[in-house]
């Protein structure tokens, strides 16, 4: 296989002793991740019930606002890329500092996300729109900010990781953890565009 077939980290060909070490654990990691997809799945299901209960509250177009949510897909989007980039480095051995730079640069655009995050329920609670209010900010409130909590745990293994790196090195074990956390990564990256199309286009749709 060339050089070029594939873009994700390398684990070696088929039969080789990292390859049967790694197998086992991004398996594992598959099933927790489609575990965490019906936890979402039903938290959306919730939410598509509860839409129309506002109990007389604020509802989706009285409290939504397009330009932060796009500026925080960008900012999710651009950061899936930049992990692309620091797979990539990896991949093909380039300099640690540049697979760190990436990894960083991913870090500050989650941050970054999740800062324009809380901003924006900071923004909601100060239009009285709180999760015991009404049907529809509970369920809202039940699945916007625990994808947002799946964020600030990648932010937290994207900073350990860097530290693995620059302390251990891309041995086997930190080339599998970082593929792991790039499922991840990516993982919420749909989640998010579900939540940007299901929740926010759909509130704010006339």
């Amino acid at each position: 296989m060339s050089r070029s077939a594939h873009v994700g980290l390398t684990l070696g060909e088929e039969g080789t002793p990292h390859r049967a070490r790694a197998e086992p654990d991004l398996f594992g990691f598959w099933v927790f991740l489609m575990s965490d997809a019906l936890l979402f799945a039903l938290l959306f299901a919730t939410y598509g019930a509860m839409l129309v209960g506002t109990a007389g509250g604020p509802g989706p177009r009285d409290l939504f606002e397009l330009k932060p949510t796009l500026i925080e897909t960008a900012l999710l989007l651009t950061s899936s890329f930049t992990w692309g980039m620091a797979s990539v480095a990896l991949k093909y051995g380039d300099a640690k500092p540049r697979l760190l730079a990436w990894m960083g640069t991913t870090l500050v655009l989650g941050v970054a996300f999740l800062s324009m995050e809380v901003n924006d329920f900071a923004t909601m609670f100060a239009k009285g729109a709180f999760p015991t209010r009404s049907g529809f900010l509970s369920a809202f409130f039940g699945l916007v900010p625990l994808h947002g909590l799946h964020v600030l745990a990648g932010c937290i293994w994207i900073s350990v990781m860097a530290v693995q790196v620059v302390v251990i090195g891309t041995d086997e074990r930190t080339k599998t953890n970082l593929l792991r956390l790039g499922l991840f990564w990516h993982f919420l990256d749909i989640i998010w565009i579900a939540i940007f199309s299901v929740v926010f286009l759909q509130g704010l749709a006339p």
